[in-house]
């Protein structure tokens, strides 16, 4: 995802409170600080009235890059994506190295399930046998963010239940 320069603030809009808008943005979903900070800036909130509010609602509790991990993470598992992927998504709503490591670290049993569950879902008759046909199971898996040693497993595992 790549964030757009924040547009010009419209002069009808009547005054706002931060506080609220950041309050209503964190109630549907959790967001990292870099995400709620574009999108304040983008409704045409002044920036050092958006770094105070940030760091109030991170002093509270209401903001946090962590749990934001953890609950990005559970949900691109559940959308079938990979380690790799998460963590370059991650990356780009810039959350710390440190956060996206531990997040990572906690869902990391379920990655090779994850990989064969995606795999046999979307390739019913099992590992091909040639390799043109193999390459395009691989980059299958690869597109989804899995990591080379996971690819091999998967399509060794699913040689072997042949």
């Amino acid at each position: 995802m790549r964030l757009k320069q924040p547009k010009k603030p419209e002069a009808s809009i009547p005054e706002r409170d931060s506080r609220q808008v950041a309050l209503g943005l964190l109630a549907r979903r959790e967001h990292s600080r870099h995400e709620l900070q574009y999108k304040l800036a983008s409704r045409g909130f002044e920036e050092p009235e958006i770094e105070d509010l940030l760091s109030a609602l991170t002093a509270e509790r209401l903001l946090s890059d962590g749990r934001f991990a953890e609950a990005y993470v559970r949900s691109r598992q559940q959308r079938g994506m990979g380690p790799l992927r998460v963590r370059a998504e991650l990356r780009e709503r810039g959350v710390a190295g440190e956060l996206i490591d531990d997040a990572l670290s906690r869902a990391e049993d379920d990655w090779l399930e994850l990989a064969r569950a995606q795999f046999h879902k979307k390739f019913s008759e099992g590992a091909a046998r040639d390799y043109k046909a193999r390459a395009k199971q691989a980059r299958f898996l690869q597109q989804r963010g899995f990591s080379g040693d996971i690819i091999r497993s998967v399509l060794d595992d699913t040689d072997a239940a042949d």
